[in-house]
Order: C-alpha cells, then structure tokens, then sequence
C-alpha cells in the first residue's frame, strides 16, 4: 500500500472532531510534511476532514448522499463569516432546521429541536435555553456570550457562533448558499450513486468466476491488473464453453467503456443506453474505484425527479419566460427581455443574448431528434440593441448534419419582425 493510502486510512481511524495538523500527522507516522501534507488534501476531497477558519483542519464525517441537503455548523461558519466562542467538538456535526429567535422564550421552547441552529442576538436566556434543548446557536450583531453560556456549549459539544452581521443579512446568505447547492445537487454525478465493486483478477480462473457469480448473483465483473487498473471486463457470454481452469484474462472483453466519478448520470445513462451496458466500471486514475449499474442510473434519475426542493440557476431562471413553438419545420423559442438580462446601459447584454441563442439552438435540437448535444462554437452578429421588456423571438434551423457534428443557424427577431441577431453554432453530438 503506498504511503498515501496509509495516512489517509490512519486519518479514516481517528475519532470524529479530532483536530489535525501536517505536522501531527507527519510525527505520527513518520513521513515527510509534503507527503502528510498531500494525504491531508485528498482526504479533504475525499470528504473524512475538512478546513474551518480560526479553528484548524478537523476530522468530520463523511456524509453520504441526503433526501433534502443540509448543512454542517462548519459550513455556516465560513458562510456567515463567523468565529467560534464554544462547542468546537460539535462543529462537524449536521443541521436540518433554521430558527429565529424573534419571540418569548415560552414560544421559543415550542420551536426548538435537535440538529437546529436558532439564531439570535444578545439574549443570553434564549441562548441558553436553545442549547439546553440540544441545538446550536449563531449570535448576530457581533456580540460576545458569558463565560456561563460558553461553558455550556462546550459541555454539549453544541457549536456557540458569533458574527458581526445582522438577522436578515445571516439569513439571506444561509438561504443563498442553500439554494446554490441545490443547484448543484440537481447534477447527479456517479459518485452518488456508484457502489463497492466485486472484480476479478486477470489470473483469475473461470471456475472461481462461476463461484462468485453463485455467491453474489451477479453476471458481470471488471477485471483488474495487480495494480488494481480496470483491463476488462467478463460477461456468461464471454464464458459460455470456457474450461474452469481457464484464466478470465483469456475470455474477458478488452474493449471496455469506463465512467469516472465525476462524470454526470444523464452522460451515464446516455453511455450505457447507446452501447447496451448493463454495468460499467468506475475508474480514477484508472484504477477501479466501483461499478454502477444501469438498474441504478434509472432509479436515481427517478429520485431527481421526486426531490421536494429544487434551486434555479441563473440560465434557468431566464429560460423560464422562453415557450416554444414548432413551426413549419422550424423550433421557434418567444419570450420577453427581463431586468435580469440587462447591462450597465439598459439594454440586453451580449453575453445573455449569446446564452439565449446558443440554448435555444440546443434545445430545438433536443425537441426535435432528442439527441444529447452541445456547442462546440458560435459566431454571433448583433445588428441592434434591444430594450426591456421587448418581445423577441428565436427561430433555429438545422442546415447541416452529419454524425458527430451539425450547424444550427439562430435568428432573434423583434416584435415587428426586424432582425436583431444572428448566429451560427458549431454543436457536438454526444454518440459516447
């Protein structure tokens, strides 16, 4: 096992809350500080530990895949900007409720619960009784706690924040942060979904690939190299008339298609669609890492679907006040010019026009060969500027396709029918 592997295992190993330092972990395990220092990182992408300002890099716990996303009382630090007066041991742990503290303490207590950060000012009471119910506290205004209120904190592990922002703004900006992961949870990757692989070795005989298919009723394995690099994979087809002592290294499928952890599930589910797979190995690095079924892409992408909450981006939210209508063979996308897309002159800004044009020329490809594309390049020519709250209309036209590549020419016109812009786009299909 390479040294790296060892420290980030070693880290795996300490409790929950445990502070860490290059230094530390350096001694501990006798390596130099670069490499302690290079495991630390990839245990912070791995998720074991992560950074907390005025604290230090703390060993947390990886959090698996959620229903509804949350937030860790580290995560509000570094959003409200904050400092940490108690309860450090607690500050890895998870929150799901936000309470304000704008009420009696009698109507307070009704509120509060565990894995909740009540957020209010200099009210010492309301403070106090929030952490005898178990919930973490955010002071606003920049104000100090007792030495009493501190105490208490740290006797429970419950995080005791201080930021010198008011109410509203804290609350506007755990609301932003809260939408913009949301957005970027409706990106499913592989890596939330992908599961521990079972895998063969290339010196691996049939028999024993029979035996593990018996054993954990599955028909498809990759097969690996003693560096644990994907080389194959071996299907009943693959086997059918083998001897048992036959190596799989013999019978297996070199040509093999891979996913890495990041790739999304629509690419995933695209991939596997086209080529017929029923599972794919995930690979970093080339090495194995897991295996996602088909099976799985379509049950996750049926859990996007279902999730309550969903954050907008800003294309989308642009994209909203877009309809679009099939005419004569042609995509046309109507909509009006919204404060939104202006710049600093008060007319539509360049770049949201560009959006625009190159989204709808994507999207009228969708509607009408529902393929997976995108653009490779666009050449745009603006001829006049356009003012809010003008109507415009996006007409696409397909005028050359070919397998792997077509050009879509974009036409935005003005109520009157005037020309505005024009644009022509290089898009890519995505085949695999």
């Amino acid at each position: 096992m390479y040294k790296n592997d060892l420290i980030i295992n070693y880290i795996k190993s300490l409790e929950v809350g445990t502070r860490i330092s290059v230094r530390s972990i350096a001694s501990a395990l006798n390596v130099s500080e670069g490499t302690a220092y290079r495991a630390i990182k990839d245990s912070d992408k791995l998720g074991y530990v992560t950074t907390i300002p005025r604290v230090g890099t703390v060993r947390v716990e990886k959090v698996e895949k959620k229903n509804i996303e949350t937030l860790t009382y580290a995560e509000v630090v570094n959003i409200v900007g904050g400092s940490i007066l108690g309860g450090r041991g607690g500050i890895h742990k998870t929150l799901d409720k936000f309470l304000i503290g704008a009420m009696t303490l009698e109507a307070i207590e009704d509120y509060l619960t565990e894995n909740c950060l009540f957020i209010v000012g200099n009210r010492e009471e309301a403070q106090k009784l929030a952490l005898e119910h178990n919930s973490g506290v955010l002071v606003t205004g920049g104000f100090n706690c007792s030495d009493e209120i501190k105490n208490l904190a740290n006797e429970r592990s419950l995080p005791l924040i201080s930021s010198s922002y008011d109410t509203f703004t804290i609350a506007s900006m755990i609301n932003k942060a809260l939408s913009e992961s949301l957005i970027k949870k409706e990106i499913l990757l592989v890596e939330d979904i992908m599961k521990k692989p079972y895998y063969l070795y290339a010196t691996d005989t049939v028999y024993k690939w029979r035996e593990l298919i018996k054993d954990i009723n599955q028909e498809r394995f990759p097969v690996v190299d003693n560096d644990f690099r994907v080389i194959g994979i071996v299907t009943l087809k693959d086997g059918e008339g083998a001897l048992p002592s036959t190596p799989v290294s013999k019978i297996m499928s070199k040509d093999t298609i891979t996913l890495t952890p990041k790739t999304t599930l629509a690419y995933a589910s695209h991939i596997m669609g086209w080529e017929g797979i029923e599972i794919c190995p995930v690979v970093e690095g080339k090495k194995l890492k897991g295996v996602i079924s088909r099976q799985d892409v379509i049950k996750a992408l049926q859990y996007k679907v279902k999730q309550p909450m969903a954050g907008e981006s800003f294309g989308e939210q642009i994209l909203r006040n877009f309809q679009a209508d099939d005419s004569n063979g042609s995509v046309i996308y109507k909509g009006k010019i919204t404060t939104q897309m202006l710049d600093d002159l008060g007319t539509a800004s360049w770049s949201t026009l560009n959006m625009l044009m190159s989204s709808a020329g994507i999207m009228g490809l969708k509607q009408k060969m529902n393929i997976n594309t995108f653009v490779d390049s666009i050449s745009t020519y603006f001829l006049r500027p356009v003012q809010i709250d003008s109507f415009i209309a996006l007409k696409t036209d397909i005028f050359d396709m070919g397998r792997n590549f077509c050009k879509v020419q974009v036409d935005m016109t003005d109520i009157k029918g005037d020309l505005v812009a024009k644009s022509i786009l290089s898009i890519k299909i995505l085949r695999k």
